[in-house]
């Protein structure tokens, strides 16, 4: 069977196609968006262990009294992060951090609903492709097993440590970005059918390698936020003057100080980039033989998208990771990586026969865009 190529293909027209559950997984991927840039913020303010217990339903509901918000605080100082970094801390300040866990939480609560909802009255009214309902099960699976996660990251900070464990926090933002992709590609595949792989086999495979580059630049990341390794040289291109900073040879491991080291960490996290900016550019310029314009297009677009977040990345660090700029960095991730995975599913149905025109692509693309969830 011949499959059109993603540019040929018109939306909804494919068999078991549903647009209202499209536009269903689209809010559910807003949401995890939504999820991750309050978690990073969460994570940036030093917010996370303010919440010392998990409850999963009677949390959602915070302290309304001033007995309640005493008793809050009081189960707060019992942990390290208060007695050796926060002492003294009053209630306002208190406050602040509470209401940045306790939001990033029932934002969790509120996109458990907006799935799980849904999902059901699809079943109940049979909507769901057959082929696609394994891979809903599974979201859903996942969902919830990202929330144990958060749980098992915060334990980890309230004994031993001051912050949570490395290794616990890219567990779990990984995990939101693997969510964020599955959803992605489920949707796409509910607006245009199925995806197969057309004779671009090796493009395919160049594009689904550099999402998963994406994806692995992200746990760096992760990695260079619980080590807090963006606040260490602050200078580029060297580091401190240095190719090879001061420290990455310590006294670990190789296998650990790339984890554990933050000189390590941070080198890792930027050539790691340049390696990803690099691909990116080389597969723009290999497609430009492509006869799929709107491949050609977004292999352009994330070439670009990916300068974009470089060039974040560095100011980020030459900045010392403020706040502010810190989230537009991990927004830049966020984009980063839907382009990547749009690209991806795009060379999917490559190189099957008929290209499409200029003005067809040009065409297409603005219905794609004025369409909306009423119409």
């Amino acid at each position: 069977m011949t499959v059109p190529a993603f540019h040929e293909t018109r939306p909804f027209t494919q068999p078991g196609t549903d647009r209202a559950m499209f536009w269903w997984l689209v809010v559910v991927a807003a949401f995890v968006c939504a999820m991750i840039l309050v978690g990073g913020a969460t994570r940036l303010t030093d917010s996370g262990l303010s919440i010392t217990e998990w409850r999963p339903v009677t949390g959602a509901v915070p302290p309304l009294t001033t007995d309640g918000w005493e008793a809050e605080l009081e189960k707060y100082r019992r942990i390290p992060e208060y007695q050796e970094q926060n002492r003294g801390m009053s209630m306002a300040e208190f406050q602040f951090i509470y209401w940045w866990e306790w939001g990033h939480r029932q934002l969790g609560r509120t996109l458990g609903l907006v799935f799980a909802v849904p999902f059901a009255i699809f079943l109940f009214r049979r909507r769901v492709p057959a082929r696609l309902k394994p891979r809903l099960w599974i979201l859903f699976g996942l969902g919830g097993l990202q929330g144990a996660i958060g749980w098992w990251m915060v334990s980890s900070g309230l004994a031993d440590r001051l912050d949570v464990s490395q290794y616990r926090l890219a567990t779990h933002l990984v995990m939101a970005f693997i969510i964020l992709g599955v959803t992605l590609w489920t949707a796409l595949e509910l607006r245009y059918g199925a995806a197969r792989i057309g004779s671009s086999a090796r493009v395919f495979r160049w594009t689904a390698a550099l999402w998963a580059g994406v994806l692995l630049q992200v746990a760096l990341g992760a990695f260079v936020a619980g080590l807090d390794a963006g606040r260490i040289f602050t200078t580029w291109p060297l580091m401190e003057g240095r190719l090879i900073p001061d420290g990455y040879l310590s006294s670990l491991p190789l296998w650990q100080a790339a984890f554990e080291s933050r000189p390590a960490v941070q080198l890792h996290h930027r050539w790691f980039a340049y390696l990803l900016t690099a691909a990116a550019l080389a597969l723009a310029v290999r497609l430009r033989r492509q006869d799929d314009i709107a491949l050609q297009r977004l292999a352009v677009v994330m070439a670009i998208t990916i300068l974009a977040q470089v060039a974040l990345g560095v100011a980020t660090l030459m900045a010392a990771a403020p706040l502010w700029l810190s989230l537009i960095h991990q927004a830049g991730a966020i984009a980063l990586f839907l382009v990547a995975g749009i690209t991806a599913w795009a060379a999917a149905r490559a190189g099957h026969s008929g290209a499409t025109t200029a003005r067809e692509t040009t065409s297409r693309a603005t219905s794609f865009t004025r369409e909306s969830p009423a119409s």
